[in-house]
């Protein structure tokens, strides 16, 4: 059992996460290789050793090496540089989530459509690093649980691009919705939209609750240097020879019942929340008052993704109402192989049970992409997948 912990007694920007996750163990040497796969030049991942206030660590700086040649971008733009790249899939989707909910919180401060709003830094290059370099890390740690303790916020301003902002600026304060914060310890911006991000995409529970044993302790640098609080983002690891085959998690269930929409826009609506970090988003019939056929819409999610999708069942639905229910999930250890076939790599998805490989099953998006090369049935390329299980 690994379990990833954040301590953000000082905040977390998206350098000081990276600082963190290399002085934990992420080979810095990799990362590089692997943001390579981005296929955008301009900008160059330094990691030095640092201090603050006695304790050292780890500062990564994302270099732009030509400032002029920088440009703004939009959702759309960062999307296509993501699922353009060779990075892993699971890479991809982490990635993109952090980037989506900062982009829904940045139109709702500006009121504008979601594809309008321009990253400023998110979308430069400095920070397209940061968050995919998140991933990266995240992706090579292969953490069985993350967790966090509540997130320090700061106090006073902050310059942006839009001006002096009150801290935690106007996006930020969205982003940490339904998530334990602390205020006021220092007076400047102690968390990032793009730290506050990472941390709500990526964390199963937030907890002051270290009942764990702790394997390795690491520090990520911050750029400020403050005179009396450390800037530094703390992080834990525990790992555990003693592996469960299940782990318990809390989760969120959004429920509404619906039976005037148009079918068609149910495809838009469930493919909107699973990009967008719901665990799960289902349909089921159900018959309502005056003998009216309708769906409960049903989505699974973490507690700390029910702001954004509650607002993106409210705006792509026609229901005005929802229900919320905390439930227990119970989860099966699962881990993923690939196999070399006559076709090509297919990734296998391993579950297992009282110690027991129980369930195999291919990754469909590989079978589909060698079955379409191929010119063969999806069925014969999960066949031959299994073979060399």
């Amino acid at each position: 059992m690994r379990i990833l912990y954040y301590d953000c007694f000082a905040g977390i920007s998206g350098d000081m996460n990276l600082g963190a996750l290399i002085d934990l163990g992420v080979d810095v040497d990799y990362l590089r290789k692997e943001l390579t796969k981005l296929n955008i030049d301009g900008f160059r991942l330094d990691s030095t050793h640092d201090m603050r206030r006695g304790i050292s660590g780890t500062k990564a700086t994302v270099v732009i090496e030509n400032q002029e040649n920088e440009k703004h971008r939009h959702l759309r733009h960062v999307e296509e540089i993501v699922n353009n790249s060779t990075l892993a899939d699971s890479v991809k989707k982490n990635a993109l989530a952090i980037f989506r909910l900062i982009a829904e919180a940045e139109a709702r401060v500006h009121n504008i459509d979601i594809q309008k709003v321009h990253f400023h830094e998110v979308g430069a290059l400095d920070s397209i690093a940061d968050i995919v370099g998140a991933a990266i890390c995240l992706d090579y740690l292969n953490v069985d649980k993350v967790l966090s303790a509540p997130i320090q916020l700061g106090g006073g301003t902050v310059k942006c691009a839009h001006g002096v902002m009150p801290v935690p600026a106007p996006a930020t304060a969205l982003i940490v919705k339904d998530i334990p914060i602390k205020t006021g310890l220092v007076q400047h911006e102690a968390t990032t939209p793009t730290g506050a991000a990472i941390l709500a995409s990526t964390v199963d529970t937030f907890t002051e609750t270290i009942d764990f044993p702790i394997t390795k302790t690491a520090y990520g640098i911050g750029h400020r240097d403050h005179p009396e609080v450390p800037n530094i983002l703390r992080v834990y690891l525990s790992e555990t020879n003693h592996t469960s085959d299940t782990r318990h998690e809390k989760a969120t269930v959004l429920e509404c019942n619906i039976d005037d929409m148009n079918p068609e826009h149910y495809d838009f609506l469930l493919e909107k929340l699973l990009k967008s970090g719901a665990m799960d988003a289902w349909l089921t019939p159900i018959l309502m008052k005056k003998n009216r056929h309708g769906n409960t819409l049903s989505v699974l999610c973490a507690p700390g993704k029910t702001a954004a999708l509650k607002d993106i069942i409210f705006m792509n639905s026609t229901t005005i109402g929802l229900r919320e229910v905390q439930v227990d999930k119970t989860v099966l250890r699962r881990e993923a192989t690939v196999v070399h076939t006559k076709y090509g790599e297919v990734k296998l998805k391993n579950s297992y049970y009282n110690g027991n490989l129980i369930r195999q099953k291919p990754e469909y998006d590989d079978c589909k992409k060698l079955a379409e090369k191929h010119q063969v049935s999806i069925q014969d390329i999960e066949r031959e997948a299994l073979k060399h299980a």
